[in-house]
């Protein structure tokens, strides 16, 4: 006889939500207005987070800051939100691609085929972790919507063996105890599934604003955004040129075409190209007062 599953009925998002037990018999117009009405407690569920999300990044930002880096780990769909968040930041905020990693049960390939079975194996994510050679600068955050999945479980094991230890974090959508190894713990309780366990649904939403959320403020803390603009932006296509040039122009008062000549002239790059107009300095003067000032425009135009 085959051994019976750990049992997981006692699980948030595992329950049955009792205002969508009749989906089957519902209209396409029902459906969606119900999905909908449920879909507000993640905005809930972010309030109620950010005290615990405020608390990781301020952790996490003196590392991150001197060079450290921001690691997701997860199976299923947290594993493939944790990839997508770390694979937006590069264009983004242009740092390169080991800056934010996402580390995902059954490797890049789980990422279109499902591959579930991966997360039941404690040490399943310490080979990519191992790989890393983490350090003390670094934060590592385990996505689980559950809370128990071994796979993200046993990283905090891997994580607290470390001579230098990074920043650890566990994200889950249901309430449970803070893990063994993690420094934090982020609970996002977005209640019962509209179908039962889909965790892709409201969890999945959750998570995802979390983790823009964790990677934007980190961002933003390091100085990779003035005002509220992308100021690290590098123009490498026409979509992006646009925006580029759009920036520059806003923060310098150029018209389009002078903000696009100045931008040329700055190889692309929105810093350069505005503290170049602001202090009458050109690009490689410009590269040095940056260097000098931490890469924050904002300390640079002071200097």
């Amino acid at each position: 006889m085959p051994s019976l599953p750990p049992d997981r009925s006692h699980i948030l998002t595992e329950q049955r939500n009792p205002r969508t037990m009749r989906l089957h018999e519902l209209s396409t117009r029902e459906c969606v207005a119900l999905i909908a009405r449920e879909d507000r407690a993640v905005l809930d569920a972010m309030d109620k987070a950010g005290p615990a999300l405020a608390a990781f990044i301020e952790a996490a930002e003196r590392g991150f800051v001197a060079g450290g880096r921001l690691v997701y780990l997860g199976a299923g769909t947290s594993g493939r939100l944790g990839v997508l968040d770390a694979s937006e930041a590069p264009p983004t905020f242009q740092v390169t691609s080991d800056r934010v990693v996402g580390i995902i049960a059954g490797g890049d390939g789980a990422l279109r085929k499902s591959s579930e079975s991966k997360e039941d194996d404690p040490r399943g994510a310490w080979p990519e972790l191992e790989k890393l050679a983490l350090n003390s600068n670094d934060a590592v955050i385990g996505i689980a919507a559950g809370g128990t999945t071994p796979y993200v479980l046993g990283a905090f094991q891997y994580t607290n063996s470390l001579a230098s230890r990074p920043v650890t974090a566990m994200l889950s959508c249901s309430p449970v105890p803070k893990p063994d190894g993690a420094d934090h713990l982020i609970v996002l309780e977005t209640g019962p599934e509209v179908i039962t366990g889909s965790t892709r649904m409201k969890a999945g939403t959750a998570t995802k604003l979390a983790l823009n959320t964790i990677s934007s403020t980190l961002m933003i803390r390091s100085g990779r955004v003035y005002e509220n603009l992308m100021v690290d932006l590098r123009a490498t296509n026409d979509k992006l040129r646009d925006r580029a040039m759009r920036i520059v122009a806003t923060l310098t008062g150029l018209t389009r075409s002078d903000a696009l000549e100045l931008l040329d002239r700055a190889g692309g790059r929105v810093k350069v190209a505005v503290l170049m107009h602001r202090r009458g300095i050109d690009s490689d003067q410009a590269e040095r007062l940056l260097d000098a000032a931490g890469g924050r425009l904002d300390k640079a135009i002071l200097r």
